[in-house]
């Protein structure tokens, strides 16, 4: 009997942070934060954060408000942070193979290859907002409370 894959979230960091450090999964104040974290809470096993300052952070892991973002930076600014991203996750997680991401960011956190990247490794990446205009992201979140 085969066993589901492991099913893991990750949720891009947002601009409307806290003034003050605090876990990850609460520095970020935005409705669409809130919903995108929500929703992974409910359909993954675990998750992380996509900051563009540090990374793969872990939900519990303190961090101090930043204010930095990928949109941006340069075509070869998000390959490194790609790259950051994807040796983090090989650390954090071991082998990904057979793995389901659920990708729950902005293009510029996604398509500069960190889906490709997982994908080499035997991961399944779903990215259930792909392409959708942000109010027609709050109403998918909102949709699936």
């Amino acid at each position: 009997m085969t066993s589901a894959p492991r099913r893991v979230g990750l949720v891009g960091c947002v601009k409307g942070k806290l003034d003050h450090a605090a876990p990850a999964q609460n520095l970020y104040t935005s409705p669409l934060f809130g919903k995108r974290r929500r929703y992974v809470e409910r359909t993954c096993e675990q998750w992380h954060v996509l900051s563009a300052l540090h990374g793969l952070l872990r939900p519990d892991e303190p961090v101090a408000p930043y204010d930095k973002t990928l949109n941006d930076a340069s075509w070869a600014e998000r390959r490194r942070w790609s790259q950051l991203v994807l040796s983090q996750l090989d650390r954090e997680l071991g082998p990904v193979g057979h793995t389901v991401f659920e990708v729950h960011a902005g293009k510029n956190y996604v398509d500069f290859g960190l889906v490709a990247g997982l994908e080499d490794r035997g991961a399944i990446v779903e990215w259930p907002v792909k392409g959708l205009p942000m109010g027609k992201q709050l109403a998918f979140y909102g949709a699936h409370r």
